[in-house]
């Protein structure tokens, strides 16, 4: 009966707030120190900035890691260091927040999208290569949702057309592809540490590589210009200070001490709940068992066939799921070419040739996942108990039994 519906004023199938950030008082006591020892920027005091790099690096098997302010300026500094030039292309997936196709406007490049695989909502492999031109110089998978891509095929193109690869890797703390921390596997690999990130300091972002040279690039970039050997008033690059602070360093290397154990879990609890809501006609989980050996479930996310729910829009379940006390939501709303940043060319002062024109692009399962299908389960939830992954199953079959 609908009126059971929490929606309608019936009991919540699950009453509990998943809290987020998780945090204790070693957190606030790492704070609190460096606030008293008065050292809280960098580089001019930047030690424990340097040392939470490293154990970033040693966390994810990289030779390097960079701080900096955030994870979209961390693309960017990634894609300028792999040395575009103003009108070269980049091939990205449209179903990502809008930073993985922003970033490369800023950087003087041209976004290319290629649609997503319907089964695990990344950037199709099987597409990319009827995308490639002269003008391309680099891909930039998104790991969305913290499911890693299709990296051997992504590599072997990349290699073939001599393509730099960098990892967006913002939904992937601690994810693994075939063994290999997601990040480790492109020239590069970026991280976001916001606020809603798997591993947060309120803000942040970082870029680990194993290339010395883009080590040495982003390093410039992100600290004004200045280069190794140079002067404090030295700046060679055209570079900006996009530095962390010390605060946000020392609780990062506090977080990231709980990081292993709390991915275990978000990888356990969705490989559970991928077998509740494989029962459920009309609910069908993201594909597994494609490469990925640890995935960190950013986002939970499944497809929804409103046909088995008497035509409900998706709209409409996600509303009456979210009063049921599960954290959800129905993900994005129109793909990334139909925003409009691409729609209007709102390109500015950025050197996008006139014939760049987005009006004609259509990814057709993009499409779907925007307007008839995701629905996103947050990752704060997926930290939950397994009793919390059987409520949120419950919530879904009460939806379905009142319809």
């Amino acid at each position: 009966m609908k009126q059971n519906l929490a929606i309608y004023g019936g009991p919540k199938t699950i009453d509990k707030i998943f809290e987020w950030p998780v945090y204790d008082e070693s957190d606030v006591q790492a704070v609190a120190e460096i606030v008293r020892s008065g050292k809280w920027g960098n580089p001019d005091c930047g030690d424990e900035v340097e040392s939470f790099e490293k154990e970033f690096a040693t966390f994810c098997g990289s030779k390097y890691a960079l701080t900096c302010v955030n994870g979209s300026v961390a693309l960017r500094l990634a894609l300028i260091a792999c040395g575009v030039k103003p009108g070269d292309e980049v091939i990205v997936p449209p179903y990502t927040f809008i930073a993985t196709a922003s970033i490369v406007l800023e950087a003087n490049c041209v976004p290319v999208f290629v649609d997503i695989d319907p089964d695990t909502y990344n950037i199709n492999a099987g597409l990319i290569e009827k995308t490639i031109t002269s003008r391309t110089k680099a891909i930039i998978p998104v790991h969305f949702a913290g499911q890693a891509c299709d990296m051997d095929a992504i590599m072997t193109i990349a290699k073939r057309h001599n393509l730099r690869v960098i990892e967006d890797a913002a939904h992937s703390h601690g994810a693994e592809y075939k063994g290999k921390k997601l990040g480790t596997i492109g020239d590069a690999g970026c991280f976001s540490f916001q606020s809603s990130k798997n591993l947060t300091s309120g803000e942040g972002g970082m870029v680990i590589t194993n290339d010395e040279g883009l080590y040495d690039m982003i390093n410039s970039l992100r600290n004004v210009g200045r280069v190794k050997g140079g002067q404090w008033y030295e700046h060679h690059f055209a570079g900006c200070n996009y530095r962390v602070t010390q605060m946000q360093a020392v609780l990062l290397s506090n977080q990231l001490k709980k990081l292993s154990a709390e991915t275990a879990r978000r990888h356990e609890n969705g490989t559970y709940l991928n077998s509740l809501l494989s029962e459920i006609e009309g609910i069908t989980p993201l594909s597994r068992g494609l490469g990925e050996t640890i995935h960190s479930y950013h986002i939970y996310i499944f497809k929804y066939d409103k046909s088995k729910f008497k035509n409900l829009s998706k709209v409409e379940f996600s509303k009456m799921l979210a009063a049921e006390g599960v954290p959800c939501f129905m993900g994005y709303p129109e793909p990334l070419y139909k925003q409009p940043l691409f729609r209007e060319k709102n390109f500015m002062c950025y050197a996008i040739p006139e014939e760049v024109d987005y009006s004609g692009v259509y990814c057709p399962e993009t499409e779907k996942a925007c307007h008839e299908e995701a629905v996103w389960i947050f990752q704060n939830s997926m930290l939950g108990t397994k009793e919390d992954m059987e409520k949120f199953a419950e919530a879904i079959l009460k939806i379905k039994d009142a319809f």
